[in-house]
Order: C-alpha cells, then structure tokens, then sequence
C-alpha cells in the first residue's frame, strides 16, 4: 500500500473499506478474524478498524457498561472481551444506530488495540494509538505524528 499521512484524512471523518487478513488475539486464543474491515479515516488520527461482529468467535464478546458520544458517529456501546483466561473490560465498541453517514459500521466493533495481546493486519502486528480514549491501529504505510502523543490533546 502506498503511503499516507494522517493530517491529509478529512474532517469530518470518512469511512473506508479495507480488504485485509484482520487478526485480534486475547489471552492466546484468536478472538476475532475478518477478511475486511470499515476503517474511520479522521485528520490526525490512525484509523480505527471495524469488524463485522459476526468475525467474532461465539462467546468472547460481552456487553459492557456505560457509554460515549460521538458528533459524527452518535452514540456508543461498550463491550467486553473473555478468552484464554483473560477479560478485558471496555476493550472495544460500537455504534447500534451510527449516524446515517456512517450506517455501515451498524453490526460492527472496533477494539483497542492497546488492550489486547494483538491486532495483526496481513500478518504485521499493528501499533496502538497512542492515549487512553483513542482507538487507532498504526500500520506501516502510516505516517504521523498521531494525536494522542504527548502535547497533541488540543489538536
């Protein structure tokens, strides 16, 4: 792929639909695998991957508490992951009735990729956005800096 500077994705935020081998894993069991994803493109940001929740194994999805708003997307779910021994609280979300311009991440989660023992793009590794509320995946064809690093709260 070629390569691409977050500060030239729009604002507001644009989806894209990547195909791709996506790989999540938690507590050494593969939770999630998807062979394409909606990504959220939004200037400074790495993009924030959305897989079908049907890419899902049986089981390893629990809702979780509370909540959050977004002025694009509308209002969030939280859910929780268990596998292997392992039960991350908040370790991703989604969007039950998203905005209509963001109607295809309807049935879809994204997950931190900070939370998790990794989230594997076409067998690389990704890197986490840096900070606690932000979601990206940093992959190689990626430049920044991203929001989230030390001094950019107020980009």
């Amino acid at each position: 792929m070629d390569r691409r500077n977050v500060w030239d994705f729009p604002r507001p935020p644009a989806t894209e639909r990547r195909d791709a081998d996506i790989r999540i894993e938690l507590g050494g069991v593969v939770v999630a695998r998807s062979a394409y994803a909606w990504c959220v493109l939004e200037t400074t940001h790495p993009p924030t991957w959305y897989l079908p929740m049907n890419a899902f194994a049986e089981g390893v999805l629990q809702p979780g508490e509370g909540s959050s708003f977004c002025e694009f997307k509308g209002m969030a779910r939280y859910w929780n992951l268990v596998a292997g021994g392992a039960k991350v609280t908040k370790a991703g979300w989604s969007y039950d009735s998203p905005t209509p311009d963001f109607v295809q991440l309807t049935d879809h989660i994204a997950v931190y990729a900070s939370r998790v023992d990794s989230c594997v793009v076409d067998g690389i590794a990704v890197i986490p956005q840096p900070g606690e509320f932000y979601g990206g995946w940093i992959t190689p064809e990626l430049d920044g800096p991203f929001k989230g690093e030390p001094g950019t709260m107020h980009w």
